[in-house]
Order: structure tokens, then sequence, then C-alpha cells
């Protein structure tokens, strides 16, 4: 949002405001869609390194101070775990280097696999057939409203918005799932109903 349309403007040699302006047409065009996470779908149609640009802020990369004792919380609880990104297996694979999630899942997965975002019902499909869960019984976070609708979509019965995914920005607007900004509310009720037997 910032570093992206920087360089691309100072590259053609225009200031930011006008470079945003000239990439929203290109952002809005395939937003929802595998290539807005597609690192290099971008890299070659802004004629940028994108992966490389990732590394530059790689420090930026934190857990949130919720976050581990929610993992460790359900991990304890007998519930699997997964990590269902749209994120670019670059991507990942810096986030790892900084916050071994690894670690505390039972699983990851790239929506770039399937082909398809969490967006569309297909990627759905395919992570139900990889993983042979039980929509009705599972819990989904995330932090985009379009994304958490296609989960209800398939059926997913749980479903949680999270109101400060990017701790430098203000809380967003979550109209349509109950939404929670900090992991540590959802602690009392995990630790007072473990996984039942399925």
């Amino acid at each position: 949002q910032q570093l992206v349309p920087e360089r691309w403007g100072q590259a053609r040699g225009i200031p930011l405001d006008e470079a945003r302006v000239r990439l929203q047409p290109k952002f809005a065009a395939v937003a929802g869609t595998l290539e807005w996470y597609c690192l290099e779908y971008w890299s070659e149609q802004l004629q940028l390194d994108i992966v490389a640009m990732k590394q530059e802020i790689e420090h930026k990369v934190r857990w949130r101070p919720d976050v581990r004792p929610f993992l460790d919380a359900l991990r304890h609880s007998g519930r699997r775990v997964y990590l269902f990104t749209n994120a670019h297996p670059a991507s990942l694979a810096l986030k790892l280097k900084h916050t071994p999630l690894d670690h505390y899942v039972d699983g990851l997965y790239s929506t770039h696999e399937f082909g398809l975002s969490k967006e569309h019902q297909g990627c759905w499909q395919a992570l139900h057939q990889r993983l042979q869960f039980t929509p009705a019984r599972t819990l989904f976070i995330d932090d985009s409203q379009r994304i958490l609708q296609a989960a209800r979509q398939f059926g997913i019965g749980h479903l949680l918005g999270i109101l400060n995914p990017d701790s430098q920005q203000p809380h967003q607007q979550v109209t349509d799932f109950p939404a929670i900004s900090d992991y540590g509310t959802l602690l009392p009720s995990l630790l007072a109903t473990p996984c039942p037997q399925a």
C-alpha cells in the first residue's frame, strides 16, 4: 500500500499520490483473485522486484502479543489447527522466518497450491478434500469480510472477524460477523470447552 506505489512512481518520475491514482484500476481489476496475492504477477505487471521489496520490509513482521497464548491453548485443547492463507509462498516463508507459526499448527496451506483464492468456492472445496474437516464444526478467523462471506457460503459454522489486522492502522469495521481485536478474549471459553471427540 505504501512501498509499491512509491517505488513504481519513482521509476516513472511521478509523485506518490499520482502513482496511487494510476495504480488503483490495476489493483481493483484483480481484487479477490489469486493474482492479487501473487508476487510474480505484480513483479511482471509493475516491472518491480516485489520479492526483494518484501525482504526490505521483513523487519515489520512480528507476533501479535495475543496470538501465541491463543495458539498454545488451541493445541492443548486437542483441536486441529491449520493456517489457510492467500499469502504467496514467498511471503509465507518470510513470515515463518520471523514468526515460527509452523510450530503451532498442524499444517499450513497457501491458496496458491489450489490455484484459487479464499474468495472462491473451488478453493474451499479443494481444502476440504485435502483435510476432510467438518465445515459446521469449524472455526474460521479472517480479517476480510469478503473471505468470511465465502466461508459462510461454503458452510463454515463458526466465523470470526479481526478488527485490527494491521497494528499501524485504525480498527476496521466488521458489520456482518462477530469480531475481536484481542485473541485473549477467546481463551476463557476455549479453556472451558475442550474439543469434543469426533
